[in-house]
């Protein structure tokens, strides 16, 4: 009797047991329960944050499965969305007002990047081969840029705000940065516009930086944008994608050096900088202001690339930050 009982009784410990384990392996959903996110990333030093979460196991982490899908270039990145390939991009904001023309189809809820004092993300730059020394040198000389882009809004408001009238302002339409970036370097465009870290590339190869982002910082930023439908259905995932991008930037400001060889293996910086450029401090949780949308609309209305205003509220969302 005494085996019976003791047997039973182990039975039952086992059985506890298992039902415990059982518990706790639920808990923690495996990677075919977790939801998944699909986004869309440029070859720009404003993904990294992306990467570093993926390299790092944040979003896992978070309860979520994310997929970086490469693009190379903004309409390619622009097509995914479109198609509902993707579901995030890291984007400018002003394609996100191209998004909601007619109707709500994207939301911004996160800055990528942004510009601020002694951290440029966008220069004009002047070829080793001109006599552009000073700001108002640019005067009537012709800058390299991608038309209708956030390149040319920030060309105009930079200037603008050195006291540049309309009339002074000439650009001219280089839409791929490769090709902008060695016409510079020939001497074939006095002037252009570049982001970094092809900034720093360009200085090293004779070129000079003669107005930044810096300066005027309000005009600069970059963001991370998702698809309505997939913030409508699934929150969670949104909040789950942020916390693990706020995650990822606390660990790049507090050990940056860690991560150089990272911005070159995921291609967001030219081997030939390794080494020589240094990992920036990336901004914390925010969304950019309802001013600096309405800038950029009232820019966009201006040149005709809109018809008609794009709603601040229908088109930046703060309620997914980390509180």
């Amino acid at each position: 009797m005494k085996r019976l009982v003791f047997a039973i009784a182990r039975w039952a410990l086992a059985l506890v047991t298992g039902l415990i384990l059982a518990g706790c392996a639920s808990a923690s959903p495996s990677p075919a329960e977790m939801p998944k996110l699909r986004v869309a990333v440029l070859p720009v030093l404003d993904t990294l944050p992306m990467y570093v979460a993926a390299e790092e196991g944040l979003f896992t982490k978070n309860g979520l499965e994310v997929e970086l899908i490469p693009v190379a270039s903004a309409p390619e990145r622009d097509q995914l969305i479109a198609s509902g390939q993707a579901d995030g991009m890291m984007n400018e904001a002003l394609s996100t007002a191209y998004f909601n023309r007619d109707a709500v189809n994207a939301q911004v809820v996160r800055y990528a990047r942004a510009a601020s004092p002694g951290h440029a993300l966008f220069s004009i730059l002047a070829a080793k081969q001109s006599a552009i020394e000073t700001v108002a040198d640019l005067k009537g000389v012709e800058i390299g840029i991608s038309q209708g882009t956030i390149i040319e809004y920030l060309t105009d408001r930079l200037l603008q705000a050195e006291g540049f009238s309309e009339t002074e302002i000439a650009t001219i339409a280089v839409p791929k940065i490769d090709e902008r970036m060695n016409l510079l370097g020939t001497g074939s465009l006095s002037a252009a516009m570049l982001p970094e870290p092809l900034t720093t590339l360009a200085r090293l190869n004779g070129a000079r930086v003669i107005l930044d982002d810096a300066s005027h910082p309000q005009y600069s930023f970059s963001t991370i944008t998702f698809r309505k439908p997939v913030i409508d259905q699934n929150p969670a995932a949104v909040r789950a994608f942020l916390a693990a991008i706020e995650q990822a930037v606390a660990l790049i400001n507090a050990h940056p050096e860690k991560y150089e060889d990272l911005m070159v293996q995921k291609q967001v910086v030219p081997p030939a900088l390794q080494g020589q450029f240094k990992v920036p401090s990336f901004v914390t949780a925010g969304v950019p202001s309802e001013a600096q949308w309405d800038d950029m609309i009232a820019w966009a209305l201006e040149k005709g690339l809109l018809e008609k205003p794009v709603s601040y509220a229908d088109s930046v969302n703060a309620s997914f930050l980390p509180k």
